[in-house]
């Protein structure tokens, strides 16, 4: 699964950063490399871009550049109301 798969409200781990380059590059020093949990907070209305928290700031993220990160889901902000509610 890429992050660009990803939900309003998911909180993720990242496995890989594919690419090569200075895009690959780029998103490294944005944060996003490998274990680092990634919570998805807002999808701009067209769908592009996404925005996140990573490392405890803020950030946008396109989905050109999502679809290179692959994930593993952690958990959502649905199943956490609905664990609390039982």
């Amino acid at each position: 699964m890429t992050l660009k798969n990803a939900r309003v409200g998911d909180t993720v781990k990242v496995l890989k950063v594919e690419g090569t380059g200075p895009i690959r590059r780029r998103i490294m020093d944005l944060g996003i490399t490998k274990g680092v949990e990634i919570y998805i907070r807002k999808v701009a209305p067209l769908g592009d871009p996404f925005e996140l928290t990573v490392r405890g700031y803020e950030l946008s993220l396109r989905k050109e550049d999502a679809k290179m990160v692959l994930i593993e889901k952690l958990s959502s902000k649905k199943e956490e109301v609905t664990n609390n509610v039982n």
